[in-house]
């Protein structure tokens, strides 16, 4: 798995695999947030699958699908459960980039605009598109 830290609480990747939860459960995730819309690829899991296999391995499980816009209600749900679920939590989409720039969005007033856009860069993803969204 394509792992990545965006903060302490939270770890980023691509498109995981539904024999990925205990390993990622091993690793000590408490919670997995999906971003991935069903039926995006004909391969994709679903997120039902996903929670099914999640609760099953012991982790606690949300899905926050992203298509395309990223409208301030689902930030703030995306928001309230990186607040709430056990930690540290995982969140995954096809290539982590949503998920991403959920978390940024989530974090702007918060922390510092150019610290989200490091935080971001040293995990391999480009937040900057949102920087005007970013300043508190």
């Amino acid at each position: 798995m394509d792992i990545r830290t965006l903060e302490e609480r939270l770890h980023v990747s691509p498109q995981i695999r539904l024999e990925d939860l205990p390993s990622i459960a091993g690793r000590g995730y408490g919670a997995v947030i999906s971003n991935r819309p069903d039926g995006e690829e004909p391969d994709q899991p679903t997120a039902d699958q996903v929670r099914q296999a999640a609760e099953a391995a012991g982790l606690a499980f949300v899905h926050i699908p992203v298509r395309g816009a990223f409208p301030a209600e689902e930030v703030a749900r995306f928001s309230e459960a990186l607040e709430t679920l056990p930690g540290p939590v995982f969140g995954f989409c096809r290539s982590g980039t949503r998920t991403t720039f959920m978390w940024a969005l989530s974090q702007a007033g918060q922390r510092p605009a150019d610290e989200i856009i490091a935080r971001a860069a040293a995990a391999g993803y480009d937040v900057s598109p949102l920087a005007s969204q970013l300043q508190g």
